[in-house]
């Protein structure tokens, strides 16, 4: 079977990185209590939750598309992550955040366009 990146593949793709930087989420929020406290039980469990779902997820991205593409596309879980401070932990985003990201992108466009 060929391995090929369509634009489902490439969409489940980009699902299982967000959920992969939803644990950190969980993580954060784990530490607003105190070790062993119920909510931060709680709050370990998502992360659990969270990097046993997209195991699973990688494992059929995998199925799919070649290693080299799928891991070079992980680092937009860097830009899943600030998107996440923004909207949900109210963060600020810095001149060094966008330059960051648009790094990362110069660079998936970049070695994308060399394949």
């Amino acid at each position: 079977m060929e391995k090929k990146v369509t634009f489902w593949n490439f969409l489940f793709m980009m699902l299982a990185f967000a959920i992969y930087s939803s644990s950190g989420i969980f993580s954060k929020m784990a530490s607003y209590y105190e070790f062993l406290s119920p909510m931060y039980i709680i709050n370990i469990g998502g992360v659990i939750l969270v990097l046993g779902i997209y195991a699973i997820m990688w494992q059929l991205i995998l199925k799919k598309m070649p290693l080299t593409i799928a891991f070079m596309w992980k680092c937009v879980c860097s830009i899943w992550g600030l998107l996440f401070s923004y909207f949900i932990f109210n963060e600020n985003i810095t001149l060094n955040n966008i330059l960051g990201i648009i790094i990362i992108i110069g660079g998936l466009l970049y070695l994308t366009w060399e394949k």
